[in-house]
């Protein structure tokens, strides 16, 4: 039975304006102008006999009509870029597309990837490090490494590794002649600082920290401060203070050494490391390979340290 539809172009163009409220906003996204999107507008109105949105002075608004066919038409849309992105990939994808913030990239993923590749040597990733959530409906991506409470809704989502806040330092710090055997001698000590941590996860900040332990009188605002995790774990490699960092991206200097916990005191992360992909894509044999040795070197690291590094001898002269 042939389909009466409109033009598969008025219904982008319409979908996209529904979505921003913005005939320029859904430009940008179809990579058009905004006349065109207003074009196939008037033309889906003119095709269906309705107004789909209200004209206002400061933007756009959905009719009724425009209310009831929009997440319709999202739903059809995703669907169809589902079903495209298997028909693309299904038994031949070579590429696989993972996006990960940039300091577990550097830090905990890029070190094990050589593992994944000797496993599966004929699939190659693709490593995009960025701060901005992905949207899988808009963008070509496989599968994305979060960290957060979870809550990721219309995606799969598992848990791979958990997360613990304590003080890290050189070990040259430990062998210098200011104490640092328990969180109040953290006040002899330079504090380094992320400032990209803030409001939504606050036990991986100084401030937090150091009162959670009772010590509101260590001033938690002096220290030099980084806008990335792995710059501030480098410092604090490089003897400049101590840093307050999270066990999932610091377990490789932990064990190698170069960076030490002074004493065993920490806190539980109310946040985690999470895999996500569309509610589909573990059917690919691609993605299902990556998340079970994702599974699996997670599994392998050790648990969150509970005891404090060993004392280090003072250095001799």
């Amino acid at each position: 039975m042939a389909r009466r539809l409109p033009p598969l172009n008025a219904l982008r163009a319409f979908e996209a304006a529904a979505r921003h409220l913005s005939f320029v906003d859904a430009a940008d996204e179809l990579a058009v102008t905004p006349a065109a999107v207003s074009h196939q507008v008037k033309a889906l109105e003119a095709y269906l006999g309705v107004a789909l949105f209200q004209r206002l002075p400061r933007g756009l608004a959905l009719t009724e009509q425009g209310r009831i066919l929009t997440p319709q038409l999202t739903r059809g849309f995703d669907r169809l870029a589902e079903a495209v992105a298997r028909v693309r990939v299904d038994d031949v994808q070579t590429v696989l597309s993972v996006t990960v913030l940039p300091s577990f990239a550097v830090r905990w993923l890029l070190p094990r990837l050589a593992g994944f590749r000797r496993l599966n040597p004929g699939l190659e990733i693709e490593v995009h490090a960025q701060h901005q959530a992905v949207d899988f409906r808009r963008e070509r991506v496989d599968i994305a490494l979060r960290y957060g409470r979870g809550g990721w809704a219309g995606l799969h989502v598992e848990r791979f590794l958990d997360d613990e806040v304590f003080p890290v330092c050189s070990p040259l710090l430990l062998a210098g002649p200011r104490p640092l055997l328990a969180p109040a001698d953290l006040r002899h000590h330079t504090l380094i600082h992320d400032v990209l941590t803030g409001d939504d996860e606050p036990w991986v900040t100084w401030q937090h920290w150091l009162l959670h332990f009772g010590l509101d009188d260590v001033d938690h605002r002096r220290g030099p401060r980084y806008s990335d995790s792995h710059m501030m774990l480098e410092a604090a490699a490089a003897g400049e203070g101590v840093a307050l960092g999270r066990s999932s991206i610091m377990a490789d200097d932990l064990s190698s050494g170069r960076l030490v916990r002074p004493f065993p005191d920490s806190r539980v992360a109310d946040y985690a490391y999470h895999f996500l992909c569309r509610t589909d894509a573990l059917d690919r044999p691609a993605v299902r390979a990556f998340r079970d040795w994702l599974v699996a070197a997670a599994a392998e690291d050790p648990d969150a340290p509970g005891k404090a590094s060993p004392p280090v001898p003072a250095l001799s002269g």
